[in-house]
């Protein structure tokens, strides 16, 4: 999307950079492990800053969490028993109760808290999966208080230390609450790719602190002219999105991601559809098919209301 180098914030605590880099290249996306900075290694290197070498910390994630507290020369620990001055704690498939048991005990003895991230969900081909923000909810619960320090998105360090050498940073990625919201946060341009938990109804009912500035169907996308992916208007591609009524209209013909373009373009710059389309996730208000060919993309998005089966019936 003519953009320089790149570098990869990714708030993924359960692979470590080279990891990610190797996944990255896997997509198409040449990477290097020194131009992927993840969560769990801006959290360990915000320990190190804090604490001296050799301090315990006591680690609740996957072994890569473990690796990354190793690696800046402090002491992964599993037990409150060893006196950590720090509990970090990070997604892992195999988290237990025990591990979560430790980190309260330590944590109630003054111990640092400090969260990779707090998604509350992780895709899979099941469907969402509890994500690291889920184990962060229990401990909320049990201790009742919040961690002290949260690193992951959207919080805006992670982008702005990514960020450091490039020019015209742009924010990849696939969540509105956590990629999106943090490029915004940053002041950072971002493109939403829909390959991950992120639906058309969620993108059409965005509040103004989660919208981003470009839609792609995938990664593909950073390889095609910037332009041509920006949400800058209601005609697109071929489609055209229109206020009607209370909802909106879509005409015309064209790609499915273009017509999604179109359709956010419209909304969000309609004041009197955001009490509905942003009072809350998932009220979506009514979209209705001017052809065919619109009625089977809206079908394909998930954006089929009352009022599109009633054009099915005529």
């Amino acid at each position: 999307a003519e953009r320089g180098g790149a570098a990869s914030a990714a708030t993924t605590a359960s692979r470590r950079a080279a990891e990610v880099a190797e996944l990255l290249a896997g997509m198409g996306v040449p990477a290097t492990a020194a131009q992927v900075l993840t969560s769990a290694g801006a959290a360990a290197a915000l320990l190190a800053e804090r604490f001296p070498a050799g301090t315990p910390v006591l680690v609740v994630g996957s072994p890569a969490l473990h690796a990354e507290v190793r690696a800046v020369g402090l002491e992964p620990v599993d037990r409150a028993d060893r006196d950590p001055r720090a509990v970090i704690q990070g997604y892992g498939p195999q988290v237990s109760w025990g591990e979560l048991a430790e980190a309260s005990v330590a944590i109630r003895a003054g111990a640092l808290w400090v969260a990779t991230n707090t998604d509350r969900t992780l895709p899979s081909p099941r469907g969402p999966l509890p994500g690291n923000g889920a184990l962060v909810a229990a401990l909320q619960a049990a201790l009742g208080r919040d961690p002290d320090v949260i690193v992951g998105k959207p919080a805006p360090a992670l982008f702005t230390t990514a960020a450091r050498a490039a020019s015209r940073p742009l924010v990849v990625g696939d969540r509105l609450d956590t990629d999106i919201e943090g490029a915004v946060r940053a002041g950072m341009d971002s493109l939403l790719v829909l390959t991950g938990v992120t639906g058309a109804v969620e993108l059409l009912t965005a509040p103004t602190h989660r919208r981003p500035t470009y839609v792609a169907a995938d990664l593909g996308g950073l390889f095609a002219p910037a332009e041509t992916l920006r949400v800058s208007g209601p005609e697109c591609g071929g489609w055209r999105a229109t206020v009607d009524g209370p909802g909106l209209r879509l005409d015309g013909d064209g790609a499915v991601v273009d017509a999604l373009r179109a359709l956010c373009a419209a909304a969000w710059s309609s004041p009197e559809l955001i009490p509905r389309a942003g009072a809350s996730a998932g009220q979506l208000p009514p979209v209705t098919a001017g052809s065919r060919e619109a009625e089977a993309v809206l079908h394909e998005l998930g954006l089929v209301s009352e009022e599109t089966a009633k054009f099915e019936q005529v």
